[in-house]
C-alpha cells in the first residue's frame, strides 16, 4: 500500500480538478464588483471558503525569487537572474546586479540551499539580505520527479561533488575576489565535507570562509524530535515507508524518490494546530476585507506548500549516515571511498550559527563543528547563538536581517582583513 501512495496522491489531485475548476469560477464570479453579493457578508464568506478550498487542493509550483532590485551604497540597482553553471540536478543561480558604472569590489557569496523538500526560493529572504553587500549565488536544486532516469542517480557523494565543482567555478582566480560560502540546515553537512575533501587535496580553490546555519553536524547533541525519530525507526523503516516511484506523466517517471508531499505532511503534523489556526485566521481576514493580512498568509503558504521530491539514494544516505550512524562527528564519513577528515580544514574560516528555539537542529549540533575542525586557528572560527528564533528564523525574518546577517558580514570582513594582514609581511619580504 505504501508503494502506491504516490499513485493515489496523483489520482486524488486529478479527482479534485473539476471541483477546483468550479470553485475557481464561482470565486471569480462572486469577486466581480458588478455582482451584488460581492458587497455582502454572505458573498465574502462564500468567496473566502472557495479560495481556501482551491488553495488546499492545488499543487503549488516552483515559486519565483522575484528580487528585481536592491540598494548598494545608497543606489538602487537592478537584478538579473541567470544560471551560470548547470547539471541535471542543480543549477547555479547568479543574482547579477546591473551597476550603471564600475561595480564596487565585493566578495562572492555562495549560498547552499538545503535539499530537504523545499525549493531554493525558501531562502529568498537570505538572498535579499546579502545582495547589498555581496555578489550572491545560490544552488537551485532540481525536483527529482522532473529529472529523467536517463540523467542518472544523485546521492550524497554527488551532492558533495557538485559543491566542490561550484567552488572551483567561483574561485577567486585572476580577479582575486574572495569566495565565502553559507550552508543552511541540511546543506551544512555536505558543505563542511566538501571543504574538508578539498583541503585534504591542498586544493587552492577552497573558500575564504564557510557559515553553517542550523546544521545537523552532530545530532547526538541536544537531540530534537526529528533526531529521535530517525534513531527509533532506523533506516529500514524509512526505506520501506518513505520511498516511492514517480508515476506517469512526470519526466522522472520510474525514479525512486522521497516525495515532497510526504515531507510536507511531516512538517505540517509537527505544528498542525498552528496551521489550522492560520487558515481560520485567513478566512476571517477575507470576510473582514483585511487584504494585507490575507496577502501575507498567501505569500507564506505559497512558499511553504511548494515542495519537491528528493532522490531515494540521497534521502536514505542522509538519514542513515547523518542521523542514524552519526558518521561525521565519529570520523567515519566517506566520500567516494575516501575518509573525510575535518581536521584537514585549516585555511577556510568557520562560523556556526544557531537558533535558541530551533526544534529541528538542536542548540549545539552546529557548534560541534568548531571542535571537530580542530586545525582551524581560534581566531578564524566563531559561534553565534541567535536569541528568540527557531529553525526558520535563524536564516529568515526580521531578527535574521537585523542581527544574524550583519554578524555574518562582519565575520567575512574580519577573515579577509586577517588574511590581508598575514599577506603583508610576505609581500614586504618578497620586495626586499
Amino acid at each position: 500500500m505504501d508503494r502506491m501512495s504516490y499513485q493515489l496522491y496523483e489520482m486524488m489531485h486529478l479527482a479534485f480538478a473539476p471541483a477546483r475548476a468550479a470553485t475557481d469560477a464561482m470565486l471569480h464570479a462572486i469577486k466581480n464588483p458588478l455582482n451584488p453579493m460581492h458587497h455582502t457578508s454572505l458573498g465574502r464568506s462564500i468567496a473566502a471558503s472557495a479560495e481556501l478550498f482551491e488553495r488546499m487542493t492545488r499543487r503549488y509550483g516552483k515559486p519565483l525569487f522575484g528580487l528585481d532590485t536592491t540598494i548598494v551604497d545608497g543606489t538602487e540597482v537592478e537584478i538579473v537572474e541567470e544560471i551560470v553553471w548547470s547539471r541535471p540536478f542543480c543549477g547555479l543561480l547568479h543574482f547579477d546586479r546591473q551597476f550603471p558604472g564600475p561595480a564596487p569590489r565585493q566578495s562572492k557569496l555562495l549560498i547552499i540551499a538545503p535539499m530537504s523538500g523545499h525549493y531554493a526560493t525558501l531562502l529568498r529572504g537570505t538572498v535579499e539580505a546579502f545582495l547589498p553587500t555581496h555578489d550572491v549565488y545560490i544552488t537551485d536544486w532540481s525536483d527529482a520527479r522532473q529529472v529523467a532516469l536517463a540523467d542518472g542517480a544523485f546521492d550524497l557523494d554527488d551532492y558533495i561533488d557538485c559543491l566542490c565543482d561550484i567552488m572551483r567555478f567561483l574561485a577567486p582566480g585572476a580577479t582575486g575576489t574572495p569566495l565565502h560560502t553559507l550552508g543552511v540546515c541540511q546543506a551544512s553537512v555536505p558543505l563542511i565535507c566538501a571543504v574538508a575533501a578539498m583541503e585534504a587535496e591542498d586544493d587552492p580553490d577552497v573558500p575564504e570562509s564557510m557559515v553553517l546555519i542550523g546544521g545537523p553536524i552532530d545530532t547526538r547533541v541536544n537531540p530534537t524530535a526529528v533526531n529521535k525519530l530517525a534513531q527509533q525507526r532506523g533506516i529500514d523503516w524509512f526505506r520501506a515507508h518513505c520511498i516511492h516511484t514517480v508515476p506517469f506523466p512526470h519526466a522522472g517517471m520510474g525514479r525512486h524518490v522521497y516525495p515532497g508531499f510526504l515531507q510536507l505532511s511531516g512538517f505540517m503534523s509537527m505544528n498542525f494546530e498552528r496551521h489550522i489556526s492560520a487558515h481560520l485566521e485567513m478566512f476571517n481576514h477575507l470576510v473582514e476585507g483585511d487584504g494585507d493580512s490575507a496577502e501575507k498568509h498567501r505569500d507564506f503558504y505559497d512558499e511553504y506548500l511548494a515542495v519537491m521530491d528528493l532522490t531515494a539514494e540521497f534521502y536514505l544516505q542522509t538519514v542513515d549516515r547523518i542521523f542514524v550512524r552519526h558518521q561525521v562527528p565519529l570520523g567515519l564519513f566517506r566520500h567516494r571511498g575516501n575518509l573525510i577528515d575535518l581536521t584537514a580544514i585549516r585555511r577556510t574560516a568557520l562560523l556556526a550559527v544557531e537558533g535558541e528555539k530551533d526544534d529541528i537542529s538542536g542548540v549545539g549540533q552546529t557548534e560541534a563543528a568548531l571542535e571537530l575542525c580542530a586545525n582551524i586557528p581560534a581566531a578564524r572560527k566563531s559561534h553565534h547563538l541567535q536569541k528568540g528564533v527557531g529553525h526558520y528564523g535563524v536564516f529568515n525574518g526580521s531578527r535574521f536581517r537585523a542581527e544574524v546577517a550583519p554578524r555574518i558580514c562582519a565575520f567575512a570582513s574580519e577573515m579577509e582583513r586577517l588574511d590581508g594582514a598575514a599577506l603583508q609581511p610576505r609581500l614586504a619580504w618578497s620586495a626586499e
